[in-house]
């Protein structure tokens, strides 16, 4: 037994509360070396004959990734308190992890033990419950559609006239997704993040001018306000971007300290390392990226500080927002964010924040800062292994398990998955071009935990490079669509929204790949009904034999509603190139 490769904290993503009487402990061991494992635990406080009260119960193996095998079990304290340790067991073999070590023989001092000194409601992570539901839309805002030219930018290019560049214009507004608010309903969309609608001197409106108007190439206020409701009348929530990172070169604080230098009241607004101020490829004051346009915000600063929350307050109060994306957020100090989710969730407490952060993002998702972040290794997996087939089945869903054990079960959930953004390659540009990949990578988002979103023109095959090739206008010919794709998509949102098991109900695992396939599957259960997911990732037909004693049960295909009871133990899905299964198990009424 390989003991250096086993791990726990009792903290973040090993211990955390589910639920005000319930908690998940996990933990990490070497992968196909320990058979058993049992969770040996008490309240520190209950002796029996003066000795410490134990109990025993077996943890489950919730996946494996190339390097090691984690395990899961759910504890109740009556008490809300717990001190635990571990049983590893193998045939000839059986040893004790604890807080202080690894043992033959059990402690009997409790203080050996890890500690969960006490379940509080109020730490259990609770994101938004009607984010589990929703099925996001990203709209850049410039290129979405004109529906008013009446207030279109000076020098407005006719509409997909030409190609997107850093700085042309095409006149996209408001007005323009009002008008086309019967597509998105159609499609079966019930969120809408837009990218920056304040107002600002680029296209992509990153650069802030000012964080209490909307730009004028967008419309009013009024019109905003309207395009809110109309959403919400349709059960479609609003989600708006906030650049407090950084602001742009015309932000009128900025052009204060450009002319009065130390003696500006906004200096202590930026980070400044000289005066006067200088551009250029190394500026002498911080910015995003060494994008002299782009200043960045010191939030340590009171005045300023102040200002970015009501900023977070006032479009929630005025507009009835739904949710804030939070541009850069990785960038920007914990306590800003701990305060700003304190007073937005004072207006509105089933507000959604979710923040840009592309690595691992545990210490902003500890329930004081987020409730979600954008899933970028999801979408780098997705695309590594559907879209260009550089990796393997066994990789992908490595790859994966890791992914989704770095987070508490009650993250994922939430988690905001994404196969293309306003930053990325779109998904077909990824896919070469090939629907048929497209399809299957819809396919798996749509069936996997997490709340997914889609990229304006990907659901109609819409194509594109790296930003700014990846900003096109949306295609409004239906001749210019692929209806295929978008049929096929709407199709995978209706079948989410009704069957709970492919959205977030149920424990996920992932399931047993042949190496020489390119086959891979994953089940979610509730413990009455089973769901499976198994997608052919190849340009052969293959088959897959489903790991589950199946006789006796009902098995219903949610491809095409058939129904039938499995006669043995063993059933193997014969799948065509590039397609996908869903099926549903469940025990037969006697």
């Amino acid at each position: 037994m390989d003991l250096s490769a086993v791990y726990h904290r009792p903290t973040d993503s090993f211990a955390y509360p589910v639920r005000e009487d319930a908690l998940h402990i996990r933990l990490r061991t070497k992968k196909n070396n320990v058979e058993k494992i049992d969770l040996l635990y008490g309240d520190p406080f209950e002796w029996v004959d003066e000795k410490w009260a134990t109990y025993e119960d077996s943890l489950s193996k919730t996946g494996s990734d190339s390097l090691f095998d984690y395990w899961q079990i759910e504890v109740k304290p009556p008490a809300k308190r717990l001190r635990y340790g571990f049983f590893l067991k193998n045939e000839d073999e059986q040893v004790l992890y604890t807080e202080k070590g690894f043992f033959t023989e059990p402690p009997e001092d409790s203080g050996y033990y890890f500690c969960f000194p006490y379940l509080h409601e109020t730490e259990v992570f609770r994101a938004p419950e009607w984010v589990k539901d929703t099925v996001w839309y990203q709209i850049f805002p410039e290129r979405f559609a004109n529906g008013d030219e009446s207030i279109n930018p000076e020098d407005t290019k006719d509409w997909a006239s030409e190609e997107p560049s850093a700085t042309n214009f095409f006149g996209g507004d408001f007005q323009g997704i009002i008008d086309h608010l019967d597509y998105l309903i159609e499609l079966g969309i019930t969120g809408i993040y837009f990218t920056p609608i304040f107002k600002a001197y680029s296209n992509h409106k990153y650069d802030t001018i000012d964080y209490f108007e909307i730009d004028p190439q967008f419309g009013d206020k009024e019109t905003f306000k309207k395009l809110v409701a109309k959403c919400h009348e349709n059960g479609i929530r609003i989600m708006l971007d906030a650049v407090f990172n950084h602001s742009g070169y015309h932000f009128e604080p900025f052009q204060d300290v450009l002319k009065n230098g130390a003696e500006s009241r906004y200096a202590n607004w930026f980070h400044i390392y000289g005066f006067p101020l200088q551009g250029g490829e190394r500026p002498n004051y911080a910015t995003f990226g060494f994008v002299e346009s782009m200043p960045k915000l010191n939030t340590y600063d009171p005045d300023l500080k102040e200002y970015l929350l009501e900023v977070g307050r006032y479009w929630i109060r005025e507009f009835d927002i739904d949710g804030w994306r939070l541009d850069v957020a990785n960038e920007i100090d914990h306590q800003f964010w701990r305060d700003f989710r304190r007073e937005v969730k004072a207006i509105k407490p089933d507000l959604y924040i979710l923040g840009e952060v592309w690595h691992d993002s545990m210490p902003w998702l500890r329930g004081d800062q987020f409730d979600a972040v954008m899933n970028y290794p999801f979408l780098t997996n997705v695309v590594e292994f559907f879209a260009k087939e550089n990796i393997s089945a066994a990789e992908f869903t490595d790859n994966m398990t890791t992914v989704t054990h770095l987070y508490p079960a009650t993250i994922n959930e939430t988690a905001f998955n994404l196969v293309g953004s306003h930053d990325t390659k779109r998904i077909l540009t990824e896919c070469g071009g090939d629907v048929q990949k497209a399809k299957l990578i819809y396919a798996f988002m749509l069936t996997f935990i997490g709340t997914p979103c889609i990229y304006y023109g990907d659901e109609i095959g819409l194509t594109g490079g790296m930003d700014p090739g990846c900003r096109k206008c949306m295609p409004w010919a239906e001749e210019d669509q692929n209806r295929e794709l978008f049929n096929h998509i709407q199709a995978l949102i209706k079948l989410r929204g009704t069957e709970k098991l492919l959205a977030n109900k149920g424990q996920l695992a992932f399931l047993p790949v042949n190496e020489d396939s390119r086959v891979i599957a994953f089940s979610k259960t509730d413990g009455q009904k089973t769901a499976v997911v198994i997608l052919n990732n190849s340009v052969e037909q293959q088959k897959y034999t489903l790991p589950f004693p199946l006789k006796s049960r009902k098995i219903t295909d949610l491809k095409n509603g058939a129904e039938f009871a499995a006669e043995a133990d063993d059933l193997f899905v014969s799948l065509p190139p590039y397609d996908y299964a869903i099926l549903t198990f469940q025990l037969l009424q006697s």
